[in-house]
């Protein structure tokens, strides 16, 4: 193996519940208003759009219910709580069918977005990415092998702030179901093992602040809890 000029930074991981192992990230994937109701909260016709989806680097998990300091250049800090799926393989043109077989495990995931930036990009026509990938942004619970969780195509979704529900939804809801969603994104890049995908978010999205503690439940998973710095 070669030398590197400066020591390589480490890999990413998200610790395996039950499991003194961890699970390599290679990148992290998410899909964009797939909830109809978050959709139409965001102004946007749920029926005509099909999937599409933004990313965030790898090195933007925050993990082991770690706390979120209030980032950078925002003054609205939005959470969405999510689905995370995590995969053992991958490929191009992946038909829906095989998707679940490609599933490694599952984890509470939330997309912590700086969603003024978001709004000025939006209308700038410019890049999502310094709204979305800032450090730490891709906060994930542990993550349980699909071998003891079995398929999660539905089941409870839900986000309190403070003990108050803010977000409450079915993971049935979400208008491309994971095998579509893999298998979309699977015709513009190749997946591989180490992926993560961020399933979208149900309606309520809104800002946390600064002492406040948010709280990610997915049914058959282990809460994701973030207290905001």
């Amino acid at each position: 193996m070669s030398d590197f000029v400066i020591p390589p930074t480490a890999i990413p991981s998200l610790p395996v519940a039950g499991d003194s192992r961890c699970f390599p990230v290679r990148r992290i994937y998410c899909v964009g208003r797939n909830y109809a109701e978050h959709a139409r909260e965001m102004g946007h016709d749920p029926d005509r759009e099909p999937p599409f989806f933004f990313s965030k680097p790898a090195d933007t998990l925050l993990t082991g219910g770690a706390d979120l300091p209030y980032p950078p250049q925002t003054t609205d800090l939005h959470f969405e709580a999510e689905l995370v799926v995590a995969l053992g393989g991958g490929g191009t043109d992946i038909a829906p069918g095989d998707a679940q077989g490609l599933i490694w495990g599952y984890a509470t995931g939330n997309d912590f977005t700086r969603r003024d930036l978001q709004a000025v990009a939006k209308k700038a026509g410019r890049p999502w990415d310094l709204a979305k990938g800032f450090d730490l942004s891709a906060a994930c619970g542990l993550l349980h092998p699909v071998g003891e969780t079995g398929p999660l195509n539905s089941g409870r979704i839900a986000l309190s702030v403070d003990g108050e529900l803010r977000q409450d939804s079915d993971l049935s809801q979400m208008i491309w179901p994971v095998g579509d969603v893999i298998a979309h994104l699977s015709q513009s890049v190749r997946l591989a093992a180490g992926d993560l995908i961020f399933t979208g978010t149900p309606a309520g999205v809104g800002a946390v602040t600064r002492g406040q503690v948010v709280a990610v439940e997915i049914e058959g998973l282990t809460p994701l809890v973030t207290r905001i710095l």
